[in-house]
């Protein structure tokens, strides 16, 4: 199992003027993880590359 410190998070591009309320994702093989930026010390959740799909298929079919 990959730790933390494996794992190397980036928040997201949408994420824009010195907000700090976001997701951060780090890309996992075969999937990605997500964490929250304010509670980095919380943890990460680890999705399968399949449920990533869906996920981003479905935030992008919400845009604004």
């Amino acid at each position: 199992m990959l730790t933390e410190s494996h794992l190397t998070f980036r928040k997201s591009s949408y994420s824009q003027g010195g907000r700090e309320d976001c997701v951060e994702v780090a890309d996992l093989t075969g999937g990605a993880a997500l964490r929250d930026s304010k509670h980095p010390h919380l943890g990460h959740l680890a999705f399968s590359a399949s449920e990533w799909r869906a996920f981003l298929t479905d935030v992008k079919s919400h845009r604004l």
